[in-house]
């Protein structure tokens, strides 16, 4: 995979401890209602040197914005996780992009670098999950070929379980007729 192009607006890097702050904001203002899903506990956010820096086979990014001319250089404006689970998966968690950075390759970008850090680690599969209402979220996984895999129920919302095997990524798709 390609390395991240320059983008003159923000920049991902990895999450530093003065990041925290920040991103526990971000994650806040992602929560459907304003709640914790009762499938998440949150912990990670509390303390993310410990769920994603620490552990091998798994990293936290942050998109850190760059635009000084107006007063918004230094700013995480995103941010993503990767923890690895099983042998060979790893799982893309805590996917934001502030509100109003939107619609600028954000999103994309901080995917392209989970995937990279997922294929250097030799992970075979990425699992991740989203609910239903998240459709650009959705529509961002499968323009990484990431393929849905089951719906399941949680108190009352869908939650859309997706995966990508890294082994076929370079194999052309063969079409079903």
């Amino acid at each position: 995979m390609e390395s991240q192009p320059e983008n003159p607006t923000y920049r991902i890097r990895s999450y530093r401890s003065e990041d925290a702050p920040a991103c526990l904001q971000l994650y806040r203002e992602g929560l459907l209602g304003g709640k914790i899903a009762e499938n998440d506990t949150g912990l990670d956010m509390d303390d993310i040197e410990r769920a994603y820096m620490s552990p091998p086979g798994s990293h936290f990014w942050v998109a850190e914005s760059t635009e000084v001319g107006n007063g918004h250089g230094g700013e995480i404006i995103g941010m993503i996780g990767v923890q690895h689970h099983e042998e060979s998966v790893g799982e893309i968690r805590r996917l934001r992009v502030r509100t109003d950075s939107r619609r600028r390759g954000i999103g994309a970008a901080l995917v392209e670098t989970a995937l990279k850090f997922c294929k250097e680690k030799g992970y075979l599969k990425i699992a991740l999950d989203t609910y239903l209402e998240r459709e650009p979220a959705i529509k961002l996984f499968e323009k990484f070929n990431f393929r849905h895999h089951r719906t399941r129920t949680v108190a009352g919302k869908d939650v859309l379980h997706f995966y990508l095997d890294l082994y076929q990524r370079d194999v052309p798709q063969q079409r079903q007729q």
